[in-house]
């Protein structure tokens, strides 16, 4: 199964740039993929994230919001592995 991370944030936003570092390092470390999505270029986006961001889905399904926890993530992944 391919596992994606996306993160949803906006531009100067400093915990999105907080949760950028966590999701490339466990991305990096577990070989799965990651893609960055800014919520100002929609505004279905802007509507649903914008009190959340930063926002992590994993494969489309909201993950986090505000922080990345780097463990709850990696055991995310793990799960999402073993099923």
């Amino acid at each position: 199964m391919d596992i994606v991370i996306t993160l949803l944030g906006k531009p100067g936003c400093h915990l999105c740039d907080d949760a950028r570092a966590v999701i490339e390092r466990v991305a990096a470390d577990t070989g799965v993929r990651w893609e960055e999505r800014d919520i100002t270029r929609s505004e279905e986006d802007t509507r649903l994230y914008w009190e959340q961001i930063p926002v992590t889905l994993i494969n489309g399904v909201q993950h986090d919001f505000w922080r990345v926890d780097e463990n709850r993530l990696r055991a995310a992944i793990e799960e999402l592995r073993g099923r």
